[in-house]
């Protein structure tokens, strides 16, 4: 450990691990962000629309998980930093005002504002850490990286929709691959993916509020088609359907949260890899979540007659890829597969063809509803005749 003294604007030991209420509310730009995925997804709901709908909830996914490191390492509540968040949240409205049409002639306010960001973070971070070279060579290594992916990011404007979904595929496959093996820059080295740097409470705290902001965005976006609908029988359904889709999407998330996360009054650490892996899961969680809320809001306008197939794998393939990421983030946190929702997972992959062929989406979005309900209530049942006991974060 070095001697060097810490930067002024680090997180000191004993401080307050919960989120601050400035990081709550920069959240709430992240309503906006997933709502205009869901509906860009919505509007193009093709291979190709679904791709370019993955590369900017990368994007997106990025710089959230960026900014909850930044509040986790450090002091929130200093003003440079509260700034800084809120610099971060203005650039994160553009980019969900540009999301719709990024893959046409707003591409550039999309990376414009995407790396804008980027700079204003590094810009207050590199500076602030200077009296500590090895705290300041965590943030250089970043910006190094940022500095390789710009050329592709900048490049995608000047190219086809094609080309540049390919280059924007790759940028962003960079920027969240270059974490997982520790930013490696030359002359610094990379970070030790074994090195304790992100309070295991508070990332854990921002993890489960950005999941409660997917959810959010799919009551809005469920409540927005519902009224715009005319109260017809199979809208109404649809969104009692759909709220009861939120309700077990929550139950599902934090039934097992609270099983296998340690108590929030205990003092955890978290990992670079640890830390880097959980939100990546997190990642697959809300792009669970946007699916689902992207069916929904197509099942609401056609809840019966013969649906496309596209429409029965956003319908059925929403539920699949939230299950997937918590079981992803068990065997994180648990070393450890989560074998009922694996059989979920496969469950509704086997019902994807027959769905297809047989049933209207109002049914099928019934079915998928039905495979989560068996799937909390088997888990609830047996968790009462085998209990679990807490375990701490690896």
């Amino acid at each position: 450990m070095t001697s060097a003294p810490l930067p002024r604007i680090l997180r000191r030991r004993g401080e307050p691990e919960y989120p601050t209420f400035l990081e709550l509310f920069f959240d709430l730009v992240y309503i906006f962000m997933f709502s205009r995925l869901a509906a860009s997804l919505a509007e193009n709901l093709t291979l190709r629309g679904a791709a370019q709908t993955a590369v900017l909830l990368l994007a997106a996914w990025w710089v959230w998980v960026l900014t909850a490191w930044l509040t986790d390492l450090f002091n929130p509540r200093l003003p440079i930093i509260q700034a800084t968040t809120l610099l971060v949240m203005l650039g994160t409205l553009l980019m969900a005002i540009a999301t719709p049409f990024a893959f046409g002639r707003y591409g550039w306010l999309f990376v414009a504002a995407y790396f804008g960001i980027h700079l204003v973070r590094d810009a207050v971070l590199i500076p602030g850490t200077r009296v500590n070279r090895p705290i300041q060579a965590r943030s250089i290594r970043v910006f190094f990286w940022f500095g390789i992916t710009v050329t592709p990011w900048v490049a995608g404007v000047f190219v086809d929709e094609n080309a540049r979904l390919v280059l924007w595929s790759l940028a962003a496959a960079v920027d969240l691959g270059s974490a997982r093996i520790g930013w490696p820059t030359p002359g610094l080295g990379r970070t030790e993916l074994a090195s304790q740097i992100f309070t295991g409470v508070h990332l854990s705290e921002r993890h489960r509020a950005i999941f409660i902001v997917a959810l959010g965005e799919l009551i809005l976006n469920t409540g927005t088609g519902l009224a715009g609908s005319g109260f017809t029988a199979g809208a109404v359904a649809t969104g009692a359907v759909a709220f009861l889709s939120a309700v077990l999407l929550f139950q599902l998330y934090f039934q097992r949260v609270q099983r296998i996360l340690a108590p929030p009054s205990v003092a955890t650490v978290e990992r670079v890899r640890s830390g880097t892996s959980t939100s990546y899961t997190h990642l697959v969680m809300v792009a669970g979540v946007v699916l689902v809320s992207t069916g929904t809001s197509l099942v609401i306008d056609r809840p019966f007659g013969r649906a496309p197939v596209e429409l029965m794998v956003a319908i059925l393939g929403g539920p699949l890829l939230f299950l997937l990421g918590t079981v992803l983030f068990d065997a994180v946190v648990t070393g450890r597969v989560l074998w009922s929702r694996v059989l979920a997972i496969v469950v509704l992959g086997a019902l994807m063809a027959p769905a297809t062929l047989l049933l209207p989406p109002l049914a099928a979005l019934m079915l998928a509803n039905l495979v989560l309900l068996i799937t909390l209530v088997g888990e609830g049942l047996a968790a009462r005749s085998r209990p679990v006991g807490a375990a701490a974060p690896a």
